[in-house]
């Protein structure tokens, strides 16, 4: 499903760090921190984590949700983004998404209550919620608005980047557009929410050996900030590749849904390009591929409500219908700034072969 994208330029500066003898976060974690506010969110201030979910505790802490609080989010999406809720000891309170995967914005304010502390969206396969209309409506609510952008560096709209509406929380995972191996990092244009970051990530101690707060080791390495630098500088190229790869796909591909336009092309980053296989056919498309050579994943197979430990929390899927029939249709195909056209065309060709015979199976009857 993803190509590593790892060259010269990434060797030598793991090298580099290894000849300086300084592994631990230092003058590169700072330089990618840098370089990561300034070319990917468009904020003030960016502090490096060790994963995508450390980014996540972290925000919703310095936002201090806690215990009692309420975060309205997406049942449809990987388990961290609920996970990280239960974490501070709030709640989270899922809304139905969109045909795209994204929480629907119509549904948040009726979703509200005075114990709602934030609004959590995430930006699904790289491409942008309705997150214009969310932060309006927590800058009515004063809630506070945290966006999982794990899968969306570099989307945009209306010239503002993920992460910059927000206290942006992003991974680098292997398999993302910006990959360390392991890693996040988190945005925003608040110093206050900046510094209490710094804090957190460090066990909370305002100087060496002194906590003043309950913070945790969420810090990174500069081994990792090493290889995410020149990701960060080839970032544009992957993503324009991301685009191509998905128009393509969007063009060619028959007997499936593909995935909707985004409202700008700027708008998705194109993570995964995920089709929908509906009345029950997502399985057989996927075991085809598979005997064709073709590697697809499903993203996501259940909700979060579906799954035993929200369920063993009193959850059900009853309310979120569009999410829950997702969960049954969608199929991730490679979409990676690796492929080839010969790549691109045996995808096409195999998809295509599959709802011909599915056609031809059903017409038979």
């Amino acid at each position: 499903m993803a190509e590593l994208q790892i060259g010269a330029d990434e060797r030598a500066a793991v090298m580099a760090v290894l000849d300086s003898g300084q592994l631990a976060a230092g003058p590169v974690t700072r330089r990618f921190e840098e370089e990561f506010a300034r070319e990917v969110s468009h904020t003030r201030e960016a502090v490096a984590v060790s994963n995508g979910t450390a980014a996540l505790h972290l925000a919703l802490l310095a936002h201090g949700v806690g215990p009692g609080d309420e975060v309205i989010t997406t049942p449809f999406t990987f388990q961290a983004t609920g996970n990280m809720v239960l974490a501070t000891g709030a709640r989270p309170v899922f809304v139905d998404v969109t045909e795209d995967g994204n929480i629907d914005a119509s549904l948040v304010e009726a979703a509200i209550t005075p114990r709602t502390r934030a609004l959590l969206p995430v930006h699904l396969y790289g491409r942008l919620c309705n997150i214009e209309a969310l932060s309006d409506i927590a800058q009515r609510h004063g809630l506070a608005l945290i966006e999982d952008a794990a899968q969306a560096h570099g989307a945009e709209v209306g010239g503002r980047r993920a992460g910059s509406f927000g206290t942006g929380c992003f991974s680098f995972y292997a398999t993302k557009n910006v990959m360390t191996g392991e890693g996040g990092m988190l945005s925003t244009d608040d110093a206050a929410v900046a510094d209490k970051l710094l804090l957190l990530r460090s066990h909370g101690q305002s100087e060496r050996y002194f906590s003043t707060d309950l913070g945790y080791n969420y810090r990174t390495t500069d081994m990792a900030a090493a290889i995410g630098l020149p990701q960060l500088a080839r970032l544009a190229a992957f993503n324009d590749k991301r685009r191509a790869n998905a128009g393509y796909l969007s063009k060619h591909l028959r007997g499936v849904i593909a995935p909707p336009e985004p409202v700008e092309p700027a708008a998705c980053v194109w993570h995964q390009y995920t089709v929908r296989v509906p009345a029950g056919g997502r399985d057989a498309l996927q075991a085809w591929l598979r005997e064709h050579g073709v590697e697809s994943a499903v993203h996501y197979p259940h909700t979060l409500p579906a799954q035993a430990l929200y369920r063993g929390l009193g959850y059900d899927e009853a309310s979120l219908p569009v999410a829950k029939r997702l969960a049954s249709e969608v199929l991730s195909l490679p979409v990676h700034p690796g492929l080839s056209q010969a790549d691109l065309e045996t995808i096409v060709s195999a998809v295509n072969a599959w709802a011909e015979q599915s056609v031809s199976i059903e017409a038979g009857r």
